[in-house]
């Protein structure tokens, strides 16, 4: 958790920097951090859509330019033709309703994390798909 931390630092979210890691057999798979698609302004640069419409945190995620660390680590392990199935997933924040959906089809069947996300829906998804979550410390 402490690299995922780390990963975290990347962030270019005015808001909240997360990190995520997926992990394998003791093995770093891919990594990922919050921010703006590969070539595009980053909200450092260009300021914060949500912010400026004042849309509060976990509603809308259509209304922002970045991509979120879960999902980045799944792209990034794609892109480069890693599998994930059977991974664990370490983050920084537990994974909103989107990214949930995706870490279930992506095969990944744990996830730990730090702190909580306001979206009530993720929790039920994962549950309802049998995947494992734990809060650490």
């Amino acid at each position: 958790m402490d690299i995922t931390a780390l990963v975290a630092k990347r962030s270019t979210c005015l808001r909240r920097s997360v990190g995520a890691s997926i992990v394998k057999d003791k093995r770093i798979l891919s990594t990922g951090y919050n921010g703006a698609p590969s070539g595009l302004k980053h909200c450092l640069e260009i300021g914060c859509l949500r912010e400026k419409m004042n849309v509060a945190s976990g509603e809308r995620h259509e209304l922002c330019r970045g991509i979120h660390a879960e999902q980045n680590a799944i792209i990034q392990a794609a892109f480069h033709g890693v599998s994930i199935r059977g991974a664990s997933l370490y983050c920084t924040n537990l994974p909103c309703s989107i990214c949930a959906k995706m870490i279930i089809n992506a095969g990944i069947i744990k996830i730990y994390y730090l702190d909580g996300y306001a979206d009530s829906i993720s929790s039920e998804m994962l549950g309802e798909a049998g995947i494992e979550v734990i809060k650490t410390d």
